[in-house]
């Protein structure tokens, strides 16, 4: 595996860690979120129909692709960073304006490693 596909892989791995929480006693990581949805979309697939679920897993969809590619391309690289980026950007904003550590600390591997492969891609030119 390249160092591109490994830290493709990695993005996919370090935004499912992403942690929310709602209300007094409702919280939940991504990986939580999205078995319950892929099981409550067998039922309603229109449910599935949602900017900030749509996006995400088109991006976890794009980011996957290139594991299968011989080398991982840079479009795909970034529109997948850019689906999942929207999710996890809008969750570390979250978690700055309620000040909740749980929330911006979960979100944090995913936006270094994001930093980290964007740069990989642009020296590798």
């Amino acid at each position: 595996m390249t160092v591109k596909k490994a830290l493709n892989l990695s993005l996919v791995l370090s935004s499912l860690v992403g942690y929310l929480e709602w209300g007094k006693s409702e919280s939940t990581f991504l990986f939580q979120a999205e078995a319950g949805m892929f099981d409550k979309a067998l039922q309603h697939p229109e449910s599935l129909i949602h900017p900030f679920t749509l996006l995400p897993l088109l991006g976890q969809a794009a980011l996957l692709a290139t594991l299968f590619q011989k080398e991982a391309g840079k479009r795909l690289t970034y529109l997948g960073i850019a689906g999942l980026g929207l999710l996890l950007g809008f969750m570390f904003v979250v978690g700055l304006i309620s000040l909740n550590p749980r929330i911006l600390v979960s979100t944090l591997p995913f936006l270094i490693l994001a930093t980290v492969t964007i740069r990989r891609h642009r020296v590798a030119r």
